[in-house]
């Protein structure tokens, strides 16, 4: 037998189980595909709070709030119905924080996609500093112990996931904001600070630490809303109107 025979051989041999492979793999990641297509085809929506809030009822001349709702994320946010909401509930909106019994500040800190496990480490930070919200990794695995079967396997499964899984993705969009409500006390109410502020970057940096020891007339409650949607090939533009309304109810639900 020559030698181009030989090779023809040779490379049957190579490409009939690569081929077997490869069949494999796109079947297994088909029917992933489209489970998740099933599990996920309608758009689920969540919003929750990290700490709870509890605030005293008080008498109907007292139900004045005012509102501060500021967006520090880079995305555009709608939460105008807040006012509207919390005005139905019998409450007057001023614009003088020192004639409202309640002050109700917020910050919308991020807007987008984000990892499940990244968005319940944030939750379970609380108010304050924001991590890394967006998180995730495409993990790949050999089919083979050998060093070519390792480079094949590797290439013919992402191959075959992006096959199975580019019209089939998973996609979640949240939003993280942290509030804050102040509410007028009848009595004096001590409040202590402590702050760090770091200066500089790198192995010299320094810190300045701050201290203040002062007297209110208001208690302050801080808590940390997620506001998530979830859906297969979520698209922002769909996601967003389900966020603002859910972010809406959760900060108008506080009164």
């Amino acid at each position: 037998m020559s030698s181009k025979s030989n090779y023809k051989v040779s490379m049957g041999r190579l490409l009939l189980p690569v081929v077997l492979i490869f069949s494999l793999l796109i079947g297994t990641f088909g029917c992933a595909a489209m489970q998740t297509s099933i599990a996920h085809r309608d758009l689920d929506v969540r919003t929750r709070m990290s700490d709870t809030i509890f605030l005293d009822p008080v008498s109907p001349n007292k139900r004045t709030i005012f509102i501060s709702i500021r967006n520090s994320s880079d995305k555009d946010f709608d939460l105008s119905g807040v006012m509207g909401r919390i005005a139905s509930r019998g409450y007057t909106v001023v614009n003088d924080p020192e004639e409202a019994h309640y002050i109700l500040q917020a910050n919308i800190l991020y807007v987008g996609k984000a990892d499940p496990t990244a968005i319940e480490e944030a939750m379970q930070d609380g108010y304050g500093p924001l991590g890394g919200i967006v998180g995730g990794a495409v993990l790949g695995s050999a089919i083979s112990r050998s060093r070519r079967g390792a480079v094949v396997g590797g290439v013919l499964g992402g191959a075959a996931e992006l096959l199975a899984g580019s019209l089939t993705k998973n996609v979640t969009y949240t939003t993280i904001t942290d509030v804050q409500v102040s509410e007028r006390s009848t009595g004096p109410v001590k409040q202590e600070t402590s702050t760090r502020l770091r200066q500089g970057g790198g192995s010299g940096s320094t810190s300045v630490r701050q201290e203040s020891n002062m007297t209110t007339n208001r208690k302050k409650y801080r808590t940390r809303v997620s506001s998530t949607a979830n859906k297969v090939n979520l698209k922002f533009e769909e996601a967003i109107p389900a966020l603002e309304s859910g972010l809406t109810r959760a900060l108008s639900g506080l009164f």
